[in-house]
């Protein structure tokens, strides 16, 4: 139940669904003639609208969420590692489905860099954490396309460990433990998009699993401060909604006793 509740509530509360909302609530103001409060909306409307679209105010919000993890400055030595987590979201898996295939998205660094460090580590697993998880249409989850990804860059499939239950980032922690080998040393390198290591790292040390985090597919330089004028207004909204679930995530999932508090390492 959580799943479906927190996509349809995502949907609602994202900047594009906000809007929708505040269309919806000045439509039915307008038939009562309330005029104050369909100024105000209004008035609501346009500063989300301009906020959101002519300000870098999403990168802003996503600057800490990557700012919190380093990836380590020196390769750890061979022994050290016990194996490879990437977490599932690199690729554009409703069009696999039909074209075979594997088409990066936006978060494809993820699986770019777990190639790399695939061959850096030879004689060590690699976790693919991502099942079908769309709620809406047919999709093909990361775990299934990895298969293809890794053999085309070498990586012996008898090296892949494929997690493919899961639908979100708690069941990514919960369901990658019960795969991992009992007998391995060291520690996992944890592959996942920077904005969204904080959350995972939270859910994979809930789940008492021994980590290294390696952030990769960065969205902020690191040293954003705040501006007016955005070329591209629609990746400006996106980078506002990305950074709203991501902390609405970690709110949520530490209210829910999935990770212990926010932003903590």
């Amino acid at each position: 139940m959580f799943f479906p509740l927190s996509k349809i509530g995502w949907l609602l509360i994202q900047p594009i669904g906000l809007l929708g909302l505040l269309f919806a609530a000045l439509l039915a103001l307008s038939i009562r003639r309330s005029a104050w409060l369909i100024a105000w909306l209004a008035a609501a409307g346009l500063v989300l609208v301009l906020g959101t679209s002519q300000t870098n105010i999403g990168k802003l919000a996503l600057q800490p969420l990557e700012n919190l993890y380093e990836r380590p400055a020196a390769m750890p030595l061979a022994g050290e590692v016990a194996g490879i987590i990437v977490l599932g979201g690199g690729f554009e898996g409703d069009v696999t489905r039909l074209r075979g295939g594997f088409e990066l998205g936006e978060s494809g660094d993820r699986f770019v860099e777990a190639v790399r460090l695939a061959r850096l580590y030879p004689k060590v697993p690699v976790v693919v954490s991502g099942g079908e998880a769309s709620l809406i249409g047919e999709t093909e989850g990361d775990a299934a396309i990895s298969k293809r990804f890794f053999d085309a860059f070498g990586v012996a499939a008898d090296r892949l460990i494929l997690e493919d239950r899961s639908m979100n980032t708690y069941q990514n922690a919960v369901y990658t433990k019960a795969v991992l080998p009992k007998d391995a040393t060291g520690k996992w390198l944890l592959v996942t998009s920077a904005f969204h290591m904080p959350r995972s790292a939270a859910a994979f040390r809930k789940q008492g699993i021994d980590f290294i985090a390696w952030p990769v597919d960065y969205r902020t330089t690191g040293r954003e401060r705040f501006e007016i004028g955005r070329d591209d207004a629609i990746q400006a909204f996106a980078e506002v909604s990305l950074a709203m679930r991501e902390w609405v995530g970690l709110a949520v999932y530490a209210a829910t006793g999935r990770i212990d508090g926010i932003l903590r390492k």
